[in-house]
């Protein structure tokens, strides 16, 4: 495991503490977890917006597909 040094604002460090100090929990494993958080957060969020550009894509050509089933079912010729 590597080790890491980071500088925080002192009014955040007391909010970790505090935090840790209530779950019951060291502060790095407290920090661990909400990098860890962040993280999923992260993917997921770029996994959804993945997903939402996709489905534009694949409405618009649905959309297409729709509009030409129209034109045949109400062409006179049929």
């Amino acid at each position: 495991m590597t080790t890491i040094s980071i500088r925080l604002p002192d009014s955040v460090l007391e909010e970790v503490d505090k935090i840790a100090k209530d779950l019951k929990l060291p502060r790095t494993a407290y920090l661990r977890r909400a990098i860890l958080n962040m993280n999923n957060k992260v993917k997921e969020d770029r996994r959804r917006a993945r997903i939402m550009k996709l489905s534009k894509r694949v409405r618009k050509e649905s959309m297409r597909v729709n509009a030409e089933f129209s034109e045949v079912e109400y062409d006179p010729v049929s």
